[in-house]
């Protein structure tokens, strides 16, 4: 089956996730993804995370990296940059996540691509951006969930803000942004044959997800602090713990919900109005409310618990581990988990595609690729290159 983006090429130069993760998401859905490497080791996220017998590529560069061809080549070397150029005119989009101006010193910024390719899409994500006093700040995800405000928010109240859930999320984040960016860059340039820069900051992607806070604060001058496992609009809403010292998440949102939970606690006396049946009165009863839910919950295993919640159509998940996700039967369900074959590692098992499509689903076809397996067919087959002037390059560390 054709995917939706079969014939769309793609030029990935940066490292580690944002950028790279934007491209793995465009090749999953039908991009041909050339990641372009330093010929001395490649992409240093080829060596984060657990390591494994293949060549000492990690887990994160077998999963992170898919569905890529990598190519080497030394673009601060003016024969690197005159090939690159040549691939650039072969291209649709480049993705880069250098420090702002990084691309300019090496003469290869947007006015010289875009000279060689009126219609390439730039995908350039930074920590800052391009623009702005902080554009020359070096800046990773830790360095943006701090920035954005999403660490401030995490944590207990009164305590320590901590790492909200994966280091990484704001890579990840920026990789979505950034690949709704290019496709809707590689719209209009199919409708007017312009190509266009895509600008984001990995903090711009954490502070989008952080709801009201910014009407709140400037419409009543609201400032959220940390919460914890609940939250200020809803109770109960948080994290109970059961009695084989299992976790489950509980969300009554509205005063329905609640209802159906006092029945499930057996005290739908509770879901009057008079008592705790208007949210009004229980979050004015938090500390009431939660005690409740908590002794429910102490005395019953996880699996009770959930199957008085469905039973009662109560939302509640079990807060799972990466075990718990391995054995859940929905994981399963969505192919959230895929074994993908390796040749010298067998089978891995990486995160499924997101989203589903029902006509053109997207697929993993191949892990992370060793370091220039596209050497020969990139610079043969697409730019011509013989193998002596290929073995020439090579030899001067060109590629």
């Amino acid at each position: 089956m054709t995917k939706p983006l079969t014939g769309i090429r793609v030029l990935d130069i940066a490292t580690f996730i944002a950028a790279p993760y934007a491209a793995a998401i465009l090749g999953e859905f039908g991009a041909e993804v050339i990641k372009v490497e330093q010929p001395d080791g490649g992409d240093t996220f080829r060596h984060f995370g657990s390591i494994t017998e293949r060549g000492g590529d990690s887990l994160m560069w077998l999963s992170e990296a898919r569905n890529k061809t990598s190519v080497t080549l030394d673009l601060r070397k003016p024969e690197g940059k005159a090939l690159f150029l040549k691939l650039v005119a072969e291209a649709d989009v480049v993705a880069e996540n250098f420090r702002p101006g990084t691309l300019e010193k090496w003469g290869l910024g947007w006015q010289e691509l875009s000279a060689v390719n009126p219609g390439l899409i730039l995908l350039r994500i930074s920590g800052y951006g391009q623009t702005g006093p902080y554009k020359d700040r070096p800046g990773f995800a830790r360095i943006a969930h701090a920035f954005g405000g999403l660490s401030y928010l995490a944590g207990l109240p009164g305590g320590v803000p901590v790492t909200p859930g994966s280091t990484s999320l704001a890579d990840y984040m920026s990789g979505l942004y950034g690949a709704i960016g290019v496709l809707v860059a590689l719209r209009h340039r199919d409708a007017t044959g312009q190509g266009q820069v895509v600008d984001l900051a990995l903090y711009e992607s954490v502070f989008r997800a952080l709801d009201e806070i910014a009407p709140a604060f400037a419409m009543f001058g609201k400032q959220r602090e940390r919460e914890g496992a609940g939250t200020v609009n809803a109770c109960p809403h948080g994290h109970f713990r059961c009695a084989d010292d299992a976790w489950i998440a509980i969300a009554c949102t509205t005063d329905r919900m609640f209802a159906r939970l006092c029945e499930a606690l057996g005290r739908p006396e509770l879901a009057a109005p008079e008592s705790w049946g208007l949210l009004r009165n229980r979050l004015a009863a938090r500390d009431g409310v939660n005690a409740l839910v908590s002794a429910w919950t102490e005395a019953r295993t996880r699996d009770e618990v959930m199957r008085l919640c469905l039973e009662f159509e109560v939302p509640a998940a079990p807060l799972n581990s990466i075990a718990d996700i391995f054995a859940d039967p929905q994981f399963q369900a969505r192919d959230n988990l895929l074994t993908v074959m390796d040749p010298d590692l067998g089978a891995v098992v990486v995160p499924g595609v997101v989203p589903k499509l029902s006509l053109t689903p997207g697929g993993v076809e191949r892990l992370g690729p060793r370091l220039g397996d596209g050497n020969d067919r990139v610079y043969g087959e697409l730019l011509g290159l013989s193998a002596a002037e290929l073995a020439a390059l090579k030899a001067k560390g060109v590629v």
